[in-house]
Parts: C-alpha cells; structure tokens; sequence
C-alpha cells in the first residue's frame, strides 16, 4: 500500500521540521497586510512558526518575521 507523505515545513524560530498542520504560517499578502493563515491557502509569502509560546518569543525578539517577509 502506498501511504500519503505528509508535508512538512521547518519553524523559522526553533528550526525544527514538524508537519505543516503543526505550525502556523503567517503570510505578507502582495498588498502589504501581515495575517496568519490558518488554512494555508492565502497567496503571499509565508513563513512558518512553532504554536509554542517559547518559539513565538524568540521570532520576536530576533525579529525573524520582519526577515523572513521582506
């Protein structure tokens, strides 16, 4: 049987590769608006974060975000 891969992505905080319905993409859509895409289908370019609390600080505090979405 053929078992379906899953898609994995890599946390831009902590570095780790988990599965992508384990992490929250934040998108920078072409008009400018910064938003998290929950379902994974809004065009723009996108980063993705851990859900945990230690990994959303580190983005902060290093300002990955504002790199990644240049």
């Amino acid at each position: 049987m053929n078992t379906k891969k899953k898609p994995e992505r890599r946390c831009i905080s902590c570095n780790e590769k988990r599965e992508k319905n384990e992490l929250l993409r934040i998108v920078r859509t072409p008009e400018g608006q910064v938003l998290i895409d929950l379902k994974g289908k809004v065009n723009g370019r996108g980063a993705y974060l851990s859900k945990s609390k230690k990994a959303v600080e580190v983005a902060k505090k290093k300002k990955l975000l504002d790199k990644k979405l240049e």
